[in-house]
């Protein structure tokens, strides 16, 4: 009859069926990589700044919609609020200003099966790595996979979400202290200047990476694989504000391993000492 509300239990099934349904929906968009920023380690929305990083003194360096500020060879665009790399043609560099010495990064990454990238952010090789752990080789090596300092540290464990959804990464660094982050969690966390990690400064040094150089630009790797970036912010970390590192323990590295790194670290010696021998025949 008109006017007459349906049974309570009718209402409850239709509340039911409204929570599963959005329950669907959004489990499908976090698979499929679309899920909003909020629901990714308590991130706000892509290419926004939050009033407490406005606060913090954070510039977003990419807006969503265009590459303004940034230099490539017509490799990369920006396509669905995402930077993307789109061909061969080399890294993607932010010229208008370099990194400061004392600094925090924040960015979001997301990458293809068996993809690689990194986010270079001092001279060198200065690398947070970028990588899907399980199908790219470098996924053996914990000191070679994602979030690692490329080749000098490796994080505590793999904390990288599911390929093809967006994972959260940030880099604080001050002083000797450097700082890795993904998906909330601290995965490095060690000062450079502690004997501790003497090894691990020395197997950076042969690569090709000073720990103590300052004054680059950000740039993000071409390493021929397809990759997506947002959410970039960065700001200065203040003369008054400290970072004092928890000294973390990396993964371990096995014998196995190891030795694929030192056979991997003779090729890159001899690939260089080749390359002086022929630049002094040609002068």
């Amino acid at each position: 009859m008109a006017g007459l509300s349906p049974p309570s239990y009718m209402r409850e099934g239709n509340v039911i069926m409204s929570i599963r349904t959005r329950t669907v929906v959004a489990c499908c968009l976090l698979a499929l990589g679309l899920a909003p920023a909020s629901t990714q380690a308590g991130e706000g929305a892509p290419n926004t700044l939050s009033k407490k990083e406005r606060a913090m003194g954070f510039e977003l360096l990419f807006n969503g919609r265009s590459l303004t500020g940034w230099q490539h060879k017509g490799n990369w665009k920006a396509e669905k609020g995402a930077i993307a790399r789109s061909g061969r043609g080399g890294s993607l560099v932010y010229a208008a200003k370099k990194i400061p010495d004392d600094f925090e990064l924040r960015f979001q990454w997301r990458v293809s099966a068996g993809s690689n990238s990194g986010v270079y952010y001092r001279p060198g090789q200065y690398e947070y790595q970028v990588l899907d752990n399980r199908k790219h080789i470098d996924g053996r090596n914990p000191r070679t996979s994602a979030a690692s300092l490329y080749f000098c540290i490796a994080p505590t464990h793999d904390a990288t979400g599911r390929v093809g959804t967006w994972n959260t990464g940030r880099i604080v660094a001050k002083g000797s202290v450097v700082q890795h982050w993904l998906n909330g969690k601290k995965v490095i966390d060690f000062d450079y200047a502690d004997p501790r990690w003497k090894e691990h400064v020395e197997l950076l040094r042969l690569r090709g990476g000073k720990l103590a150089s300052r004054g680059a630009k950000l740039n993000l790797q071409d390493h021929g694989d397809p990759v997506w970036y947002r959410s970039i912010r960065m700001r200065t970390i203040p003369r008054a504000e400290k970072l004092v590192s928890e000294n973390l323990r990396p993964q371990k590295i096995t014998r196995e391993v190891r030795a694929a790194e030192l056979k991997k670290l003779k090729g890159i010696l001899d690939r260089r000492k080749a390359a002086a021998r022929k630049k002094k025949a040609t002068s």
